[in-house]
């Protein structure tokens, strides 16, 4: 077996560690995916890779003040990041619940404002927000059950469903691989379920749409709030894996 794998054992893990809530907020993150490219732009804004292509794209056609236009959500990912980076321990000390839970909460305030914005409204207060929120989101949540996982895109999820088949076919089938390949492709799927409902939801009520994705994150803010004021009241200062 390779030395990259370690022993899985039953364990308590936290609440925001637990693969079915990574899987809701990979619906979520699909869903306002499509959301952003159907009606607010075009534009994916769950990660940035697109934004930097776009600039350089411009840049080379001489375009400079477009390509200025896609340091804005390039800034906001990055505050997102850095803000994500700074508040955790601020959030600790002043309030009796995790930084995660926090997030998800400030998550679902975001979103239903958002969902309230006239369909006139510039496409760009939706997109920042997004790339905003998605930044400290992707941040936060960084393992499920001692798996490195992201919450906003696929790309690593695909990437990691090759790595452990042929991990699994190299070393004797084993079952640890697989079980981790499976756990990446539950991801995508939940990704692109959430991609689905939103493009059906977004014909059908536009911009409000996105209450359905308000609706799934309170799902989720519920549950850290109800682990972090019981079970896990005097495990706040816990780190979440992958921190």
């Amino acid at each position: 077996m390779g030395h990259d794998v370690f022993e899985e054992k039953e364990q308590a893990y936290l609440q925001c560690e637990k693969k079915w809530i990574f899987a809701i907020l990979m619906a979520v993150s699909g869903y306002l995916g499509a959301f952003t490219v159907i009606l607010r732009g075009g534009v994916f804004c769950n990660a940035q890779t697109a934004n930097f292509v776009f600039l350089a794209v411009a840049a080379g056609k001489g375009e400079y003040r477009h390509a200025l236009y896609f340091f804005i959500p390039i800034m906001a990912y990055f505050s997102g990041a850095c803000i994500s980076e700074f508040i955790p321990s601020k959030i600790k000390r002043y309030m009796s619940i995790r930084w995660d839970t926090f997030l998800v909460g400030l998550e679902v305030v975001v979103i239903l404002l958002l969902g309230l914005l006239p369909e006139s409204a510039p496409v760009q207060i939706s997109q920042i927000s997004i790339n905003f929120i998605c930044s400290m989101q992707y941040n936060t949540f960084r393992q499920a059950e001692h798996i490195p996982m992201a919450t906003t895109f696929c790309t690593n999820h695909l990437r990691q469903t090759g790595v452990y088949f042929m991990k699994w076919l190299k070393h004797g089938k084993d079952k640890i691989y697989l079980r981790r390949f499976f756990s990446h492709i539950e991801m995508i799927v939940f990704f692109v379920s959430g991609g689905i409902l939103s493009s059906v939801m977004c014909q059908i009520l536009l911009g409000k749409a996105l209450f359905v994705a308000a609706f799934l994150l309170f799902i989720v803010f519920l549950s850290l709030l109800g682990a972090d004021l019981t079970r896990e009241k005097n495990m706040l200062n816990k780190i979440p894996l992958g921190h």
